[in-house]
């Protein structure tokens, strides 16, 4: 796995965990190449060729080829039938034909190759056998195997080449010869390799990637033609043009699939087959999860365009909540498979997401209470997305609620924020709710209004009730409630059969209005503060009948009090 490789997947690791906090166990795995469990690490650790599973140590075997190291790579091969002579001149010889069969087998790829140390244990072979890959010589399959054995001196069991295999290498590299087309290619695009791959084969791939490009754009929009007219049909309420919206991850995953079969025609080095097929595997895993959250906005663009338009706020409400956490359930799972593809160890990278779970956990209670919160308020459903409501003393129209907080704007037409764990918890009116609105003025009559005018304006009263359409008079909707010392007070009590605020003042006005009409029509009065003037002719020279607007003022006067303004008529005031 090349350096950029490993790099991205580790990045993606700690994306998918959602904070990064991987044990020290699993980011050592990952780090070092992550492609043994963690129970083979200390014998990783006492071998330095890194030969404890079939897959590593083919993997080393063929980067020391490319590097030109065949004495290296020829400690790779079971060579113990050999003499120490033969060891030294024909090992690196057997190395260098192994790795052009190797690299010239479309069909061996090293990720098939089994990473346990105790090797694939399924295949029906012996304990200690793995296939390696099969060849065909004079029209018969011939099967390589790889074979843990124990080294002397070392006492620790590696995988090599068996030395069965190592006896068939020279027949079968004498198969090897070059195509058709390489020899007619010019010998500079043959001679100059790169990670073991000639030249020609790179301008081949570059090839077929722009071809793929320019017809994958032709066969996605043929895909989407072909698909319109069998939606339209089964799919009433489905629009046709939200297909559109697939074209590029089908271009892609189309892309990725004729390229993946053309590699078969195509001899790249087993190394570069091998990182070929890492990012066909990276860009498959995008272009599928991609597809998959575009089918899921298809999918709730379908369910809420159904819903009935009283439920538009359930709708803002619920569905991107739910959408959103599908989309992410849809990218981990996409992050995990490409990472098991990779060969990374799958229960170290589990684990050491399960321990950072509960460091983040830990360190973001306020953040998980918030959105418990906002699971509660959706799953509740106390207020939705455009609900007028009164909270906290406050009152305003929701305009989001959010994973962590809830957004409601106020009638100063402020912003006010509140966490979804305290807004959950809150005491909150909601006044969208209502299925009708409380008409409940009291009208006070003059206080010396008659019975009989009292009768006349309540039969005129509950006449302008019963009358009005809108208006719920059931019960009792006229009360006459109380005789005070300024007015005689009738309570009425009566619904408008309307939520809407707007509507329910124009039908108060209208409703005040014929009241009004009606008390002016019977010549009864309406009961308002009044103001009356007394006034009082006192005689200041007369002693005989003292009158206490004069007392209070004589007591002033000899309190030291003054008025400033000589003697004057005095007045009462009473409402």
């Amino acid at each position: 796995m090349t350096r950029v490789s490993k790099t991205l997947a580790l990045f993606l690791v700690l994306l998918c965990s959602g904070a990064g906090a991987i044990d020290a166990q699993a980011l050592g795995s990952l780090l070092s190449g992550s492609k043994q469990p963690a129970s083979s690490s200390t014998a990783a650790a006492t071998d330095p060729l890194r030969r404890n599973t079939p897959r590593d140590s083919i993997y080393a075997f063929l980067e020391a080829c490319h590097r030109g190291k065949y004495a290296v790579a020829a400690q790779y091969l079971d060579l113990r039938k050999l003499s120490s002579q033969q060891r030294t001149s024909e090992g690196p010889q057997l190395a260098q034909q192994l790795s052009q069969l190797l690299d010239r087998n479309p069909r061996f790829e090293v990720g098939k190759l089994s990473d346990s140390p105790e090797g694939n244990t399924g295949d029906g072979l012996a304990s200690n056998l793995d296939d390696l890959a099969t060849f065909e010589l004079e029209g018969e399959p011939v099967t390589l195997h790889m074979e843990r054995v124990t080294l002397s001196g070392s006492g620790t069991p590696v995988w090599l080449v068996s030395a069965l295999s190592v006896s068939q290498i020279p027949e079968l590299a004498g198969t090897i010869e070059q195509s058709w087309l390489e020899k007619r290619l010019p010998e500079p695009l043959i001679k100059i390799k790169f990670v073991g791959t000639p030249l020609w084969v790179w301008l081949a791939l570059l090839l077929i990637a722009i071809v793929l490009s320019a017809l994958s754009r032709a066969l996605s929009k043929l895909f989407i033609a072909i698909l319109k007219p069998i939606t339209a049909r089964y799919a009433k309420a489905f629009h046709t043009q939200r297909l559109e919206t697939l074209t590029e991850p089908l271009r892609l995953l189309l892309s990725i699939i004729v390229f993946r079969a053309s590699m078969a025609f195509v001899p790249t080095s087993a190394l570069l087959r091998d990182d070929l097929l890492k990012l066909l595997i990276l860009l498959f895993m995008l272009g599928a999860a991609s597809l998959l959250m575009r089918l899921v906005d298809i999918i709730s663009d379908t369910v809420i365009s159904r819903l009935d338009h009283r439920e538009r706020a359930l709708t803002y409400s619920v569905f991107p909540l739910g959408i959103r956490f599908i989309k992410i359930l849809i990218f981990c799972f996409a992050v995990l498979v490409v990472l098991q593809q990779w060969g990374y160890n799958m229960s170290a990278i589990l684990a050491g997401v399960g321990v950072g779970g509960i460091a983040v956990a830990l360190a973001a209670q306020k953040t998980i209470e918030n959105l418990f919160g906002g699971v509660s308020l959706i799953s509740d459903r106390p207020v939705l997305v455009g609900d007028f409501c009164q909270f906290g003393g406050q009152v305003g129209t929701v305009e989001d609620i959010g994973l962590r907080s809830t957004r409601i704007r106020t009638l100063d037409r402020t912003l006010v924020t509140v966490p979804n764990s305290q807004f959950s918890t809150m005491t909150l009116e909601n006044y969208a709710r209502r299925d009708k609105m409380w008409f409940h003025p009291t009208i006070r009559l003059r206080r010396d209004t008659s019975p009989e005018q009292v009768k006349q304006m309540m039969d005129a009263i509950r006449e302008i009730l019963q009358k009005h359409e809108m208006v719920d008079a059931s019960g009792v909707p006229l009360r006459f409630t109380k005789i005070s010392d300024q007015s005689l007070d009738l309570d009425i009590f009566a619904y408008v059969l309307t939520p809407d605020s707007n509507k329910f003042l124009e039908v108060q006005t209208e409703l005040l209005l014929k009241i009004l009409e009606a008390s002016y029509r019977l010549g009864i009065g309406l009961s308002v503060p009044i103001q009356e003037e007394y006034n009082v002719s006192v005689d200041a020279n007369d002693t005989t009948t003292p009158h206490p607007f004069l007392a209070f003022r004589n007591s002033s006067k000899e309190n030291g009090a003054t008025d400033g303004a000589g003697p004057q008529t005095p007045s009462a005031v009473r409402s």
